[in-house]
């Protein structure tokens, strides 16, 4: 189906595999995903970087730790802003229009 993907990550080479749970979910960051009228902000889903790594630290803690990357702040807005450019919603590419 077109309309769902799973997540390939890697991080300096090596293989990321994300919690069970979230290895084939859109990852709930923010943008505006239907095609329909992608500037229309009133479109928009998920939420903004600061709002979504408080959100997500528990699991990106462990995703982190379990992966070796550096605890750090930069580490989760680069992750936050790799995973951005690849989420999907569910209908985001009209493949069943």
């Amino acid at each position: 189906m077109l309309c769902h993907g799973h997540w390939k990550m890697c991080w300096q080479g090596a293989e990321v595999a994300l919690p069970e749970p979230r290895q084939e979910k859109d990852m709930g960051t923010w943008a505006i995903y239907p095609i329909v009228d992608p500037d229309d902000e009133t479109l928009a889903q998920g939420l903004p970087e600061d709002e979504w790594i408080i959100d997500n630290v528990a699991w990106l803690i462990d995703l982190f730790y379990a992966n070796s990357i550096p605890l750090e702040t930069v580490n989760y807005r680069y992750f936050y802003h790799a995973v951005n450019k690849q989420d999907w919603r569910c209908t985001s590419c009209a493949g069943c229009m």
